[in-house]
């Protein structure tokens, strides 16, 4: 596959070193291993080798969606992991067709990854109360190439949610406790409420006002992700890992 102007492509030198960039012709690159033009990149097919400016190898590797997401994506937000987005999907039954609810968008990062999953007759409603915020998701979830499966709202979510009959709703924010009855109103039947919250005295109000609503299946869980160093003979956890960023509630309309 041919490395056109505006594709994002992941440059390996190593697998400590590797970076996502959006090639524009006419840009050049710099990272520790050197500078490299886009005009040099362009034209070329994935998975050819070429060097920097000081000759330091690197090769062209077609990026994944999470690649791009977390990788090249601009932030001024916390985000939710890879991990936790993986299990909203799944749990939240979010598939090609969907139409789903989120709350808030913040930089967009769930939003796109929502958008890839409900293409290509779905689509996301995603409302965020901050402008600014509301502004770079749309240009980073633009820029994947999936603004058309994504409806941006700039408004308080708290005061109600627009659609009905919806799939999934996936609320990120302080107090979800507060959008549980819009959510309700919301699904449909058999349809799903995903919230992600950081702090146990959030989940606890979360979870009462879910049942208290009429949520049926509601859990909590938490992911840990630990990573391993393979060696024949040496293999062990890796010194750091990824613990708590969060709990994660999924309830069920009845």
């Amino acid at each position: 596959m041919i490395v056109r102007d505006g594709d994002f492509v992941l440059l390996y030198f190593n697998d400590r070193r590797w970076y996502v960039i959006r090639v524009r012709r006419g840009v050049k690159y710099s990272f520790n291993e050197g500078v490299i033009s886009a005009d040099e990149i362009i034209g070329r097919v994935y998975g050819e080798s070429l060097k920097t400016h000081i000759g330091v190898e690197c090769r062209l590797v077609r990026p994944t969606l999470c690649d791009v997401v977390y990788g090249a994506f601009k932030r001024r937000t916390q985000v939710i992991y890879p991990k936790d987005a993986a299990l909203i999907i799944l749990k939240a039954g979010i598939g090609p067709g969907s139409r789903v609810v989120e709350a808030g968008t913040g930089s967009g990062f769930l939003t796109a990854i929502l958008a890839h999953a409900v293409r290509p007759t779905g689509t996301v409603y995603t409302y965020e109360i901050r402008s600014e915020f509301l502004e770079l998701a749309r240009a980073n979830v633009a820029a994947l190439g999936m603004d058309g499966f994504v409806v941006f709202k700039n408004k308080d979510v708290r005061e109600g949610i627009d659609e009905h009959e919806v799939d999934a709703v996936v609320l990120d924010m302080a107090d979800p406790w507060e959008v549980v009855n819009h959510a309700f109103a919301s699904l449909r039947n058999g349809g799903v409420l995903a919230c992600f919250v950081p702090t146990v005295n959030q989940l606890e109000k979360t979870v009462e006002k879910a049942r208290e609503t009429g949520f049926v299946m509601v859990e909590a869980v938490e992911l840990l992700l630990r990573r391993y160093k393979v060696s024949r003979g040496e293999t062990r956890p890796e010194m750091r890992m990824v613990g708590h960023t969060g709990f994660l509630i999924f309830a069920r309309k009845p």
